[in-house]
């Protein structure tokens, strides 16, 4: 395995899914869609967000007028969250430096002019804030976003490749972030160009 880059204490393992891993990685992604349909989750106010997203494992998380939460239903189809791909659950393992596995996977497609607006991953719950998070870039590249601990102040880029993957956890799990904007076009992995971030988290406590 490759030394990580140390970016305001995220770690960044480049290139850590070869071309093979990636396509494997794809496919076993599908076959997720399939049972659990992507759909555009809504802002408390209302708002559709501009990515599309699904889940699998235990809870999956979902986001309407009732606030942001992890639930154990697919919002739509009210049929439970499939299995997190064994891929998947190979790269936490390698990575995450945490003795259980996740039980959430958050999986959200970014089409042409999507983005993420700055935010951290706060829903997990204090015993859920311990272990990191672990995210994994597929297709188009995307410029990411990091912040601080508060929201606002000195933030810095980096471009996430295809294949990339980052690990937010320690001082930083709690770090502000966001997408600026995919740079569509830049991958052949998908057929119709965008990209998928795989998001790994621990909702409930070892």
């Amino acid at each position: 395995m490759t030394t990580p880059i140390h970016i305001s204490g995220f770690q960044l393992w480049k290139t850590r899914l070869d071309a093979a891993g990636q396509a494997s990685m794809v496919e076993a992604l599908r076959e997720v869609a399939e049972a659990a349909p992507f759909f555009h989750p809504e802002t408390r106010w209302g708002r559709k967000m501009s990515v599309r997203m699904t889940s699998a494992g235990r809870v999956g998380w979902v986001s309407d007028r009732r606030g942001y939460r992890y639930e154990p239903r697919h919002p739509v189809t009210g049929a439970p969250w499939p299995q997190i791909p064994d891929c998947v659950l190979a790269v936490w393992r390698e990575v995450a430096d945490w003795p259980d596995d996740p039980d959430c996977c958050l999986i959200n497609y970014y089409s042409e002019g999507a983005k993420m607006g700055m935010h951290r991953d706060a829903d997990e719950g204090a015993a859920g804030f311990a272990a990191p998070v672990v995210s994994i870039s597929l297709g188009d590249p995307a410029v990411f976003r990091i912040g601080g601990l508060e929201r606002g102040g000195t933030t810095q880029k980096v471009t996430l490749e295809s294949g990339d993957v980052m690990v937010m956890g320690g001082p930083a799990r709690l770090a502000y972030h966001g997408v600026d904007k995919v740079l569509f076009g830049g991958s052949t992995l998908l057929p119709k160009g965008g990209r998928i971030n795989v998001t790994l988290r621990v909702v409930r406590s070892v």
